[in-house]
């Protein structure tokens, strides 16, 4: 007797007397029980995507990074790394900031323009202590953080003369400006071009690219009177002027061809203006590009452009100390590959730093991706020479940060040494992650990264998932009693038939994920045809699912036909008796158990021969469900079996919690007063025998972490306001070897975890 549920050796499944759960109610908080807890980052290192870098002008050592999903960061020259200006805002849309700008004049102001999508609300954030505390105003004009261009800039510029101007060329919208510091904005009528509007479709708009104030034709106290503007849109001039301080505007004639995008530009002091272009607004489908050279005391152009064999260029730098020096960076250069020029004449002639670079990466190992040495770079969007030091040049990648600290060594056709500037930032979608009663702490699935086997918790793991390396880890999982046993599945990565990458999307591990094998992929068993029960109907494109039975020893591939395999993946046999398109959950105690449940007909369904064998067995006391099923690879599933118990289920539906003590035989909702969206298991406190919970959800008006002691009767919030990381959580773990501790993925800033503190 298993509870409730009866083995008999031909396979007939045969049902007792089931232990029917009591409800559990607890009255909802308006506010939330709090719990004192210290909160922090599992290091990786960056790991995704930097569109812009800017250093003070009047401190060094001040410089802000901007991201396209997970926020900006301030470098603290005095801790030597990067800190993160919005983990205690609970508004996703302002992780996407689509620009930043440092005050000119006074080193504690700071500016953001933010809002991910532009179906998000677009806002202006003002800071005036660097960035630890912001207001915030929302503006009528939408944002793109995370949309196509989001590498075109700086849109946002404040006027050096006088630091209440700011101006900010919009996507959609126009020429927008304040006059008082940021706090309040309004469109420039007197600016030409009025934008496109919103789009109807998926595309986006480039819109307005970038401003830059001339500060010879101003002073202290009154406003600069040159500015200039950059296009993006399609249109046959790449950038306006205004000499009276934005009352009339026009084009500068001649420059760029038509069809080109002004991108990004910088301006030095001599007035010589070097604009970036591109064919396509990026970070991809760039095709072409060119670099023009403005001497803006003339209007006279100079086509400066350095070899080009594809793509385009973005990013640019302008030396400080020495007229004529500057740097650009290629952008989708796919051969053979992207790299930054260097010239010392005004871009009469270029230098390569790709060929020679160095790059050290111990500090971040994943960034060599299984290979001898990483790549030089790609979506070079940001690329800043710190004003003063000339030989500190930064560049960001769509996976790191990397500062050299000897650029001029290129000057004398010696290799420049390049580490990555990282330390503090993380930067990165995490699809999945699970800790394991044995080996690493945690084993992650990122986005773009694979994944990771993280045995220290502050140090950039060497372990990165490789052999096969995954482009997105979408889903892990072991093996409930024997758990060095551990699967994952993921989507392709886009190098197959390069550097090992097969285009495998399913690998396993017998050592708690520090190593992996690539899984056979399911075919037909011997002897099969294509119409044959043994031959499974499978489809390997981006993801399948993949569970592990209780003692490690079979693999179950929720492929459209469900199949199921004991020899590590070279043989696959289908379910019998599991309809189509279901996903089937192990037992974490009993190795003969899995559970199906049918999401259109409410259908419950048992295996007690280890997935060779479904049949339907009556269940009560769930919700309807048809709305329960995840319709995106990345969420999390909803049907949880809990280590060490077996026929103890959870379920988390629209409709609420509900636990099964008896194989799914009988559903009780459970009803704590939070509304859980995703849970997960971690050590039980002292004196229990049943697992602490941990979920994410609502109670009241807050979203957040919180944890049950007491079988999800009572839940207290374990992260605070200081912690909200934009309440952009995408999976929770709860910790079986640390009492308390729990790991949440975030949408853009990396795996943070918590403890008691």
């Amino acid at each position: 007797m298993k509870n409730g549920i009866t083995r008999r050796t031909a396979g007939v499944l045969t049902f007792g007397l089931a232990t029917v759960l009591d409800p559990l109610t607890a009255q909802a908080q308006s506010e939330p029980k709090a719990a004192a807890y210290r909160w922090r980052n599992v290091k990786v290192g960056a790991g995704g995507f930097i569109p812009g870098i800017v250093f003070s002008r009047v401190e060094q050592g001040l410089a802000y990074a901007r991201s396209d999903m997970g926020g900006a960061y301030r470098f603290d020259a005095a801790a030597g790394q990067w800190r993160p200006l919005q983990d205690s805002s609970p508004r996703s849309a302002d992780f996407g900031v689509e620009s930043i700008a440092a005050d000119p004049v006074d080193a504690d102001v700071v500016h953001m323009a933010v809002g991910v999508h532009r179906g998000d609300p677009g806002a202006m954030l003002r800071s005036d202590d660097r960035g630890e505390t912001w207001s915030r105003v929302e503006v009528p004009f939408r944002m793109g953080g995370n949309e196509d261009g989001r590498g075109l800039g700086e849109r946002l510029a404040i006027d050096p003369n006088d630091n209440q101007i700011l101006y900010f060329g919009s996507r959609h919208d126009g020429l927008q400006t304040s006059s008082d510091g940021g706090r309040t904005w309004s469109k420039v009528d007197s600016f030409p071009l009025t934008g496109l509007g919103l789009p109807t479709g998926r595309e986006t708009h480039g819109g307005l690219s970038f401003v830059i104030f001339d500060p010879r034709t101003g002073s202290k106290g009154r406003r600069s009177q040159t500015l200039f503007v950059g296009v993006a849109d399609p249109h046959e001039h790449a950038l306006y002027r205004s000499d009276d301080a934005g009352q009339t505007w026009r084009p500068v004639e001649g420059g760029p061809r038509a069809e080109l995008s002004a991108a990004k530009a910088e301006l030095d002091d001599r007035g010589v203006l070097y604009v970036t272009c591109t064919l396509g607004i990026g970070p991809n489908g760039v095709t072409d590009g060119a670099v023009w050279r403005l001497d803006v005391n003339t209007n006279a152009w100079t086509d400066v452009t350095p070899p080009r064999p594809l793509g385009g260029f973005m990013g640019v730098a302008v030396d400080r100390h020495r007229p004529g020096v500057l740097m650009v960076s290629t952008l989708n250069r796919w051969q053979p590959g992207d790299t930054i020029w260097r010239s010392t004449d005004d871009g009469r002639s270029w230098k390569s730093l790709r060929e020679a670079a160095r790059h050290n990466v111990s500090a971040t190992p994943y960034l060599n991706w299984g290979n001898d040495k990483p790549d030089f770079g790609w979506w070079i969007a940001a690329l800043a020479l710190d004003p003063f030091d000339s030989e500190r040049l930064v560049y960001a990648t769509g996976a790191t940060v990397y500062q050299t600290l000897n650029l001029s060594a290129a000057d004398a056709r010696r290799p420049t040494d390049w580490v990555p500037w990282v330390e503090g930032i993380e930067q990165t979608a995490v699809i999945t992650l699970i800790s394991p009663p044995v080996g690493p702490q945690l084993l992650t699935g990122f986005g773009d990264i694979s994944g990771f086997a993280h045995e220290d918790l502050d140090r950039s793991p060497d372990l990165q998932f490789t052999t096969p390396v995954f482009a997105n880890t979408n889903q892990i999982d072991y093996a409930g009693m024997a758990p060095n046993v551990v699967v994952r599945s993921g989507t392709p990565h886009e190098g197959v038939g390069s550097n090992g990458h097969d285009g495998s999307t399913l690998a396993w591990s017998a050592d708690a994920g520090r190593s992996w094998k690539p899984l056979g992929r399911p075919r037909p068993a011997s002897g099969a045809t294509a119409a044959s029960p043994d031959n499974p109907s499978v489809d390997l494109y981006r993801d399948a699912p993949i569970t592990v039975s209780a003692d490690g020893s079979t693999f179950v591939l929720a492929t459209p036909q469900t199949a199921w395999s004991d020899d590590r993946g070279a043989t696959w046999r289908p379910c019998l008796g599991l309809p189509p398109l279901l996903r089937p959950v192990a037992d974490r105690k009993d190795p003969g158990l899995f559970y199906a449940l049918n999401f259109r007909t409410g259908e419950w369904l048992v295996s007690v021969d280890q997935a060779r064998s479904f049949a339907p067995v009556p269940s009560q006391g769930l919700p309807d469900v048809s709305a329960d099923r995840p319709t995106w690879r990345e969420q999390a599933f909803p049907l949880k079996a809990t280590p060490g118990h077996d026929g103890d289920l959870w379920f988390v539906s629209r409709f609420g919690l509900y636990n099964s003590r008896d194989g799914g035989q009988n559903f009780a909702r459970i009803d704590g007063g939070l509304a859980v969206e995703m849970l997960d298991f971690g050590k039980p406190s002292a004196g229990s025998g049943y697992p602490t919970l941990f979920a994410i959800g609502t109670q009241g008006a807050v979203r957040g972490v919180f944890r049950s002691d007491d079988r999800g009767r009572s839940w207290v919030r374990v992260n605070d306001d200081r912690h909200e990381y934009g309440r952009r959580y995408r999976a929770i773990a709860g910790d079986p070897r640390v009492f308390g501790r729990v790991y949440v993925a975030t949408d853009g800033r990396g795996v943070v975890y918590g403890a008691p503190a």
